[in-house]
């Protein structure tokens, strides 16, 4: 008769300590109201930069509470691995090479090195994994045919045209007919069969980059880009999808709608952190209002873990008002902490409610005013998880 195992007593020890190990956290992070209960591996999915010009606040947003969140993640016990895309392959970008007369791989080159320079300097971690669309086109064309092959896809003259009247459920149409126009998914093309249809695959015109597919020479959809590259290096489902609120719709509706109807998994992504706009005089941030706050300019004159502070100490889905009166107050701010985590005290109880801030929705607000008043050990703590040192 095999040996019965013994039964746990309170003076067992627990296996996973005999070897060294403590046991996993049990403290899920939420976003929403909803658990991001990662088991393992955390997924995040951060849609990145089109490089052709600087970066300015409204990136920088974006990209700094990025990186919160995979530290809040962290604290969880997860393994968190970020994947955030370089758009090389654009539209935007193509005209702006034009412009300044290079080539539109060699100006993305240069501007993502900018870009990486400026992420550096604000102390966001570098991300597991940074594809480039260019280095993804046979992804995407993988990613057409088998939109094809669900019959979520149609050809027609060389164009790959995925069948997007889903992707707007529960908006009004007409605004998402106008934010489609915005963002030059063209809903009055009458080569298409539904004003919401946007192209996988597309023709080049002259002067575009162009590769040869199944379809003709031509590039990518700006949507398929993402969903393609998400898929080949992070699977067909992530636990956060991360981007600016302005990529709540189109971009990140049809990316999600793309990958879940090539692969029949929903949803593609479980949590979404959409980041609120920055404005300037009310107005978003953005070249096209000629309104950049660039982020070299600002650290010229302050340190980046007061920028940092300035960046997330907000709730993270609300549009915001940059002024730059307000980058004493994030300096006061820091100062406060810094006196705080320089004082005795503060056990382990303290630094658990700081953490349950950040993890209940990346409460920073709540979790630097909780770190001031404890001090010590919680102060020190928050400090490192949001990369203030």
């Amino acid at each position: 008769m095999p040996a019965m195992t013994p039964r746990m007593t309170s003076g067992t020890v627990d296996p996973a300590q005999r070897v060294g190990r403590t046991p996993a956290p049990t403290t899920w992070l939420r976003l929403d109201g909803r658990a991001v209960a990662a088991v393992g591996r955390a997924r995040v999915y951060v849609c990145g930069i089109t490089p052709y010009d600087v970066t300015h606040l409204g990136h920088a947003a974006t990209f700094v509470w990025a990186d919160v969140l995979a530290a809040t993640l962290e604290t969880t016990g997860a393994r968190v691995e970020v994947c955030r895309n370089v758009t090389d392959v654009d539209d935007v970008l193509t005209s702006a090479a034009a412009e300044r007369g290079r080539h539109y791989d060699e100006l993305a080159l240069s501007q993502e090195a900018v870009f990486d320079a400026s992420m550096r300097a604000l102390r966001v971690a570098r991300p597991a994994a940074q594809p480039r669309a260019r280095h993804h086109v046979d992804a995407v064309q993988l990613l057409a045919q088998a939109l094809l092959d669900a019959g979520a896809a149609y050809v027609r003259d060389g164009t790959v045209w995925f069948r997007g009247a889903g992707a707007a459920t529960g908006l009004d149409r007409e605004e998402a007919l106008a934010l489609s126009a915005a963002y030059g998914d063209d809903p009055g093309d009458a080569a298409k069969d539904d004003p919401f249809d946007v192209a996988v695959w597309r023709p080049s015109p002259e002067g575009h980059p162009a590769w040869p597919s199944p379809w003709g020479w031509g590039r990518p959809g700006w949507h398929a880009e993402c969903a393609a590259m998400a898929l080949a290096v992070l699977g067909s489902s992530v636990d956060v999808l991360v981007g600016g609120e302005d990529l709540r719709f189109p971009h990140h509706a049809y990316q999600s709608a793309m990958v879940e109807a090539a692969t029949g998994v929903a949803p593609f992504g479980r949590s979404v952190l959409h980041v609120g706009e920055v404005r300037v005089g009310g107005a978003k941030m953005a070249k096209s209002t000629g309104n950049l706050v660039l982020v070299d300019e600002v650290l010229d004159s302050v340190e980046p873990a007061a920028l940092r502070t300035l960046l997330v100490d907000r709730p993270v889905g609300e549009p915001w008002d940059y002024d730059p009166a307000d980058l004493a107050g994030a300096e006061a701010r820091l100062e406060r902490l810094y006196a705080a985590a320089g004082r005795p005290g503060s056990g382990e109880g303290a630094v658990t409610a700081v953490l349950d801030r950040l993890r209940d929705g990346l409460d920073v607000p709540g979790a630097l005013d909780l770190a001031e008043s404890e001090g010590g050990e919680a102060a020190r703590r928050l400090v490192s998880v949001l990369r203030l040192g």
